[in-house]
């Protein structure tokens, strides 16, 4: 499976410790670049929905 990893614009961790997001089949896979092997399968519309609730303050009380 030839999968394009993109990290964000906005990562300066020079470490390369980062989210890094791809598509594939319609999903959207995520994972944490220090541990690779260990990928997140969602959807665009479950993702978008994640988004907007940490831009909306909705997780802010859990950390």
């Amino acid at each position: 499976m030839d999968i394009q990893w993109r990290k964000s614009s906005f990562s300066e961790d020079s470490d390369g410790n980062c989210l890094e997001l791809a598509t594939h089949g319609g999903d959207i896979l995520v994972r944490e670049s220090d541990d690779p092997e260990v990928i997140v399968r969602t959807s665009p519309e479950k993702l978008r929905a994640f988004l907007a609730g940490v831009k909306a303050g909705e997780f802010d009380d859990l950390v």
